[in-house]
């Protein structure tokens, strides 16, 4: 087994110095395999984060594992901001759910339908994927709560307050995910773009049938 592919750890470095350096691998990762393709080496993702390169694998195994980290990174940006943050906390005590999941979502869908950097990310897992199959592997080992752990906790405290009902966490995750951002990665993958206006009709609908079948007071 290569150095580039080491097992990946069952417990990574913790705390908040920890994620400080976790954050700053990931922010080096994307800027070189935005810059160089998947084909760039540990070594230099660990220069450019100013640690060690067992640091990087401390905290993300693989490099495979570190891809994912960055591309599922970049499709949550609006939700790991202050405000997008704060929103998803808001969620469980929000007056009116609906209201304040389509105005979440509708930030959401603007950054990645308008952030280029994404779009790139999205074209350059395309393209590696004949050429490395394990970043498949990494993305289906570690599910949809691994990947997106802030859309999972908010989901998790509206169903601890009775707001939704989900039985299945990780197809819900996958299931909004479809709903709001997916078209507009589809889309964008051809060439094409889905106009503003429908692109709303999008957001609110999605939002209705999403809590259309997970709200708690939902028929039976």
């Amino acid at each position: 087994m290569s150095a580039e592919n080491v097992t990946e750890p069952q417990r990574r470095p913790s705390g908040p110095r920890a994620e400080r350096k976790r954050q700053a691998i990931v922010r080096a990762a994307r800027t070189l395999f935005l810059r160089e393709g998947f084909g760039v080496g540990m070594d230099a993702i660990a220069a450019e984060a100013g640690v060690s390169k067992v640091t990087v694998y401390n905290h993300f195994g693989s490099k495979e594992s570190l891809f994912t980290a960055v591309v599922a990174g970049a499709l949550d940006e609006p939700l790991a901001r202050d405000a997008g943050s704060a929103a998803l906390a808001r969620l469980a005590e929000a007056e009116d759910l609906r209201a304040a999941l389509t105005d979440l979502a509708r930030t959401w869908v603007h950054t990645v339908r308008t952030d280029h950097e994404v779009a790139a990310l999205r074209t350059l897992v395309a393209a590696e994927l004949h050429r490395f199959p394990g970043l498949g592997d990494a993305w289906r080992d570690h599910g949809p709560a691994g990947h997106h752990a802030a859309v999972a906790e908010a989901l998790r405290a509206l169903v601890d307050r009775g707001r939704l009902d989900i039985p299945d966490l990780e197809t819900a995750i996958i299931q909004l995910y479809a709903l709001l951002v997916h078209p507009h990665m589809v889309f964008g993958q051809y060439g094409t773009t889905i106009d503003d206006d429908l692109t709303d009709r999008l957001v609110t609908s999605g939002v209705d049938m999403f809590l259309g079948h997970y709200g708690a007071d939902r028929p039976g």
